[in-house]
């Protein structure tokens, strides 16, 4: 199999190389993989090990990333790594994220024939962590921008400055999993930093990119007033119309906590309502419509992932005016 050289490394002594790609900032020996599994040191050359291997192909609903404001009610070819650089005790999608598991390889070009064949509005790198597959992601993209679609990215946003910038510049939208407010969280339970996730997605939306926010609310963990209160206030200093989706969790991985409480959810959405135009529960059906913040007008009607659009794709709030915030 070919070998497909990484980008952003520095070398070290005795043919070790530090990875630069993310916040982990990897010392990697000749031989071992960086923490995600995808970067691999090959006698002192850093090489993307998992270029191209795919763990999922599939043809989703928009709605399904989550992404409520951009394309609404339209499909997208997904796909992402076998790897992570998170270590979230939590993870919902684990089997593919934090263990070896069967991929399948497939060039960029390949990639974008099928999504062209399929009659998908692009590529969504998603299910995992497609940030840290940087080279594949960013060789895909140019080609996906070429051929006039889109590319989204559903992602933790822990990357570092540099690469992220970078990347961002080809990306149309992007849900980014904002895991909590708490520094102590990120590090402890999710061997992250916070305020690298921050400048992402400050990056992201500085790049132009249409940005929606996921946060996961984990009974015991993340879910108290005060820790709702403290995110929803990060996400308001970035921007209020920033599309907000606080998902319920259910037991997955290592942790064994109850479910959310559906009553835990419906308090975090009123929450925060109160300072961010557009909030969503996620994994939970009620309330998921989009509606006008000035007028309350219904937009745009969910159930589960099928839509309905009473006033079509307006621009402007059939009731008020208002600019709709939604790209279609």
């Amino acid at each position: 199999m070919s070998k497909f050289p990484a980008r952003y490394y520095d070398n070290l002594p005795d043919k070790r190389v530090r990875c630069t790609l993310c916040p982990s900032n990897c010392a990697i020996k000749p031989g071992n993989f960086g923490n995600c599994r995808l970067r691999k040191n090959d006698n002192g050359e850093l090489i993307a090990a998992g270029y191209g291997q795919l763990v999922s192909l599939a043809i989703d609903p928009i709605e399904k990333k989550p992404l409520y404001h951009f394309y609404p009610g339209k499909p997208i070819l997904s796909t992402g790594p076998n790897g992570c650089n998170l270590r979230c005790p939590f993870c919902q999608n684990w089997t593919i994220s934090q263990q070896e598991t069967t991929t399948d390889f497939v060039p960029p070009e390949q990639l974008v024939e099928i999504a062209e064949k399929r009659n998908s509005i692009g590529v969504a790198f998603t299910y995992t962590e497609p940030l840290i597959w940087f080279e594949y992601f960013y060789d895909c993209a140019k080609l996906l921008k070429a051929r006039g679609l889109k590319v989204v990215a559903v992602s933790n946003g822990y990357l570092n400055e540099e690469p992220a910038r970078e990347l961002f510049k080809l990306i149309d939208a992007a849900n980014i999993d904002f895991k909590s407010a708490s520094k102590e969280f990120y590090k402890k339970t999710c061997r992250g930093n916070r305020d690298d996730v921050i400048r992402t997605i400050k990056i992201a939306k500085e790049a132009g990119v249409f940005v929606e926010l996921t946060n996961l609310l984990i009974t015991g963990e993340n879910d108290s007033d005060k820790d709702l209160n403290e995110i929803v206030n990060l996400i308001a200093d970035i921007d209020p119309l920033i599309p907000f989706h606080i998902s319920r969790y259910f037991p997955q991985y290592k942790y064994n906590n109850p479910p959310t409480p559906v009553s835990t959810l419906k308090k975090a959405v009123e929450i925060a309502r109160q300072k961010l135009a557009y909030v969503y529960p996620g994994n939970y059906i009620d309330g998921s419509d989009t509606v006008c913040p000035d007028c309350g007008r219904i937009l745009v009607e969910r159930s589960g992932y099928s839509i309905g659009l009473p006033d079509g794709e307006t621009q402007n709030c059939p009731g008020c005016g208002r600019k709709v915030d939604i790209i279609w």
